[in-house]
């Protein structure tokens, strides 16, 4: 019988399964633009109302890429998705519930004419209960409004570009369904979400439990953790609200000589698989069940090194920008997984995911492959009450989403001061700043977050640099020297911003050169391209990589994030092709990359 974390692959919500059964929802949708935003006052929502729906788009592509079969990058801010569902109303008991992995940005959803669902925030997921507005068995009309105004620099949009077309190094937008829809029926009191936070040192895993709604009865949860055979924990505990928090004691962890088998980490990416039960407590019978699965490991910092497990672990990172030429933002399960093998692959031992909040599907391979991953929180570009509000809604969601995943290790809401263009000029920027590095430490505190990864750091678990130099010497100088571990930086200007603002001491972070790099092949001429320099031959291309990667290896650094996986778009400095093709002999590439430290 096959472990339930191998079930997960393919599940568009990995770590809380209820019923292999799920109904995915992609595919052809009838599709329509409302450029002069009509479509509420025209009804367009209403089952009778199809006239307008004129085109097809295949979902979960967004409908500037040519996957979608519309591929058209003009602005169109409003997005309009139909389809027929075939479905039974639900027993007594039991709730139909409807899941998007994200719509860019601002989604409203209607069942037969009657609104289930409101969401904003293009980046994270949301649930509709249909069970109400189910009036009949069998056929629903389903019905969708996007909006994503691309010219709103308050909007998080990450690398997608507010011109229309491409420039420098943005790229085609994605608007609108980029993830999984898809349909689930479920108990009336069921498991709504699921955490886990280990504690290896305490030899214990917090579960963190939501229900559906607040509970009309006493109810308890057992929790079972196994690995293989094996069993780890098992516990219950009584639920008296809608959420609660606890711990679970895992015993094994206790003998500090025998962890191996059960640490998570990227050369042993062990997983332990969870069985959570939701029964009556008066009557202990059962109400609801999931599978779910997590990793025993920890993250930590001091005297300037990164710590994995309470070992010193140096990081060997490329900047993945999780953008395919035919399908934008959005891929398959099978290309998520691809990409995870591939950085393995080529000898990294994490990615750093740039201005994305990746698919769910892509973090499980992660887990279950062994790769660590930064998450980073997609950008807006203009500073003011409106983007605050926007930023942590959408930050919260996406931490509260993700914190179970062994794979991640750094959370980043801001990069490059986007969105805080002068945190050392403006009080408020700053304030920004350090607030999302509080918000993030308080909703996760056992992973570092890094309040603006690249310079003007403020509040931060790591100092993350960005120094795009060419010169392997000068990396060498700057980043060479012993004292580097405890902070002191050998100049304060390498690029045009200041790498620390004014009052922030070094408290044992450990310094990364969290973009470096960056060279492109010579373009052809007339090419649009953008990289950081140009390389003429393969030949070449290799030296500078080798060059660079050993200056950053034997550096006092604790990792190094190379600039990038893959070229994307215009932007050309990628380790592969768009393709995901190795640039140079993937033996060779995977040789530079692990070269051992002096």
């Amino acid at each position: 019988m096959p472990l339930p974390h191998l079930d997960a692959a393919g599940h568009p919500r990995p770590q809380l399964i209820r019923d292999p059964d799920w109904r995915d929802l992609g595919g052809s949708w009838r599709f329509a633009h409302d450029d002069e935003d009509r479509g509420r006052a025209d009804r367009w929502m209403d089952p009778a109302t199809s006239a307008p729906f004129t085109g097809t788009v295949t979902v979960p592509y967004p409908p500037e890429s040519a996957a979608s079969g519309v591929a058209d990058t003009a602005f169109h801010p409003v997005l309009w998705y139909r389809r027929t569902i075939d479905v039974a109303r639900p027993t007594a008991g039991r709730r139909l519930l409807l899941h998007f992995g994200a719509v860019d940005h601002r989604a409203e959803v209607w069942l037969n004419g009657r609104l289930v669902g409101r969401h904003e925030g293009g980046h994270t997921g949301f649930t509709c209960d249909l069970t109400d507005a189910v009036d009949r068995d069998g056929e629903q009309i389903l019905v969708v409004r996007a909006e994503d105004q691309p010219l709103d620099a308050t909007q998080p949009r990450g690398k997608q570009d507010w011109r229309r077309d491409p420039h420098v190094i943005w790229y085609h937008r994605t608007s609108g369904i980029w993830q999984p829809v898809w349909l689930e029926e479920v108990p009336a009191e069921h498991i709504a979400l699921l955490r886990w936070t280990p504690e290896v040192a305490h030899a214990r895993v917090r579960c963190r439990l939501r229900l559906g709604h607040w509970p009309q009865r006493p109810l308890t949860v057992t929790v079972r953790l196994t690995r293989g055979e094996r069993v780890l924990a098992e516990q219950r505990t009584l639920i008296e609200g809608q959420e609660t928090e606890f711990d679970v004691a895992v015993p094994a962890l206790r003998h500090g000589q025998d962890l191996d088998d059960l640490l998570w980490r990227p050369e042993r990416p062990q997983l332990v698989d969870a069985v959570v039960e939701l029964r009556d407590a008066a009557e202990d019978t059962p109400v609801d069940r999931a599978t779910s699965y997590l990793g025993l490991r920890d993250i930590g910092w001091d005297d300037g090194v990164f710590l994995l497990n309470h070992k010193p672990y140096f990081l060997r990172f490329a900047l993945q920008q999780g953008y395919w030429p035919a399908s934008h933002l959005s891929a398959s399960a099978e290309e998520l997984r691809r990409d995870v093998e591939l950085a393995k692959e080529i000898g990294l031992n994490g990615l750093r995911i740039h201005q994305k909040v990746e698919d769910p599907r892509f973090l499980y391979w992660a887990d279950r492959l062994g790769l660590l991953l930064w998450e980073e929180m997609p950008s807006a570009y203009a500073f003011g009450a409106r983007t605050v509000e926007r930023v942590v809604a959408e930050w919260t969601e996406a931490v509260s989403r993700d914190l179970s995943h062994p794979s991640i290790v750094a959370w980043v809401p801001i990069n490059e001061s986007w969105s805080v263009p002068n945190p050392a000029l403006v009080p408020a920027q700053r304030h920004f700043m350090d607030a999302l590095y509080h918000l993030t430490k308080a909703l996760d505190p056992s992973r570092p977050a890094v309040s603006n990864d690249g310079w003007e750091i403020s509040a931060a678990d790591i100092w993350g640099v960005h120094d795009y130099t060419q010169h392997a010497n000068v990396l060498r100088e700057r980043y060479g020297h012993a004292s580097l571990r405890q902070g002191e930086l050998a100049e304060q200007w390498p690029g045009a911003k200041r790498l620390t603002l004014d009052g922030v001491r070094h408290q044992g972070q450990p310094v990364v050169l969290s973009e470096f790099g960056g060279a492109t092949f010579e373009p052809a001429e007339g090419a649009e391209w953008f990289g950081y320099d140009t390389v003429a031959t393969k030949e070449d291309f290799a030296k500078r990589l080798a060059d660079l990667v050993t200056a950053a290896v034997d550096s006092g650094l604790a990792g190094y994030c190379y600039t990038q996986f893959t070229d994307t778009e215009q932007e050309t400095n990628g380790l592969l092709t768009p393709d995901r093709q190795p640039k140079i002999p993937l033996a060779e590439l995977r040789d530079i990359l692990t070269r051992p430290r002096a």
